[in-house]
């Protein structure tokens, strides 16, 4: 099972837009395929400057691709859900099952909440997933009703990742416009998801950084 075979997946697929459908109807950020897609790639971007193998990328790019569909079913445990949800699914594939469960296990320790990295597909994608910051990714079009998740991110002009594999340093640089929020709205919504980030560099042997309006910040 091919992750070109996953993203044509009927079944993968009705999952990822009945949860972005979920969340957006709740208020939340996109959760769409357009971010599915770029945690995939993003992940896969990772492991590969960092040197690891094909196979490795591409479990990272299936786990991305998949790690979300639990919002489906609640947006609560979604991690949890998912990965019961990505099991049943890929079962039924010709997939290998060491690789279906490292997918599992990634898909289901994703969240800040519960989770963490525990190896390096797991890593990628928790870096792939929590440095998606983005102005897009507001689904409220109704800006005298944003609440601190959309104003954190409209806030967001501009995102970049870098990754340097020969100083083992992946780097998150932000312009955040000051007017619309704060720094301390900031690290109040994404300080968790930056440490676990911090985490997640540590299992790929790396540091993780972030600055924000030029300034280091951790």
């Amino acid at each position: 099972m091919t992750y070109k075979e996953i993203r044509k997946n009927k079944e993968i697929k009705a999952f990822i837009k009945r949860a972005g459908i979920n969340l957006t109807s709740l208020g939340f950020t996109d959760h769409s395929e357009v971010h599915t897609t770029l945690v995939a790639d993003r992940a896969a971007a990772i492991l590969k400057e960092f040197g690891y193998d094909e196979h490795t990328i591409e479990l990272a790019k299936i786990a991305g691709y998949m790690h979300d569909i639990g919002n489906a079913v609640n947006r609560t445990h979604h991690a949890e859900y998912g990965a019961i949800l990505a099991n049943d699914i890929l079962k039924d594939t010709d997939m290998p099952l060491e690789d279906r469960v490292t997918i599992v296990s990634c898909i289901g320790s994703h969240d800040e909440s519960t989770g963490g990295a525990t190896d390096p597909v797991s890593a990628a994608v928790i870096i792939g997933d929590k440095t998606d910051v983005r102005r897009n990714r507001v689904s409220n079009k109704d800006k005298s009703s944003f609440d601190i998740h959309d104003r954190v991110n409209y806030a967001v002009t501009e995102a970049s990742l870098k990754i340097n594999a020969d100083k083992k340093v992946i780097s998150l640089n932000l312009q955040i416009d000051e007017s619309i929020c704060t720094m301390y709205d900031y690290f109040d919504i994404f300080l968790q998801r930056m440490l676990m980030c911090r985490g997640a560099a540590g299992v790929l042997g790396a540091k993780f950084k972030l600055t924000a309006n030029g300034s280091k910040v951790l």
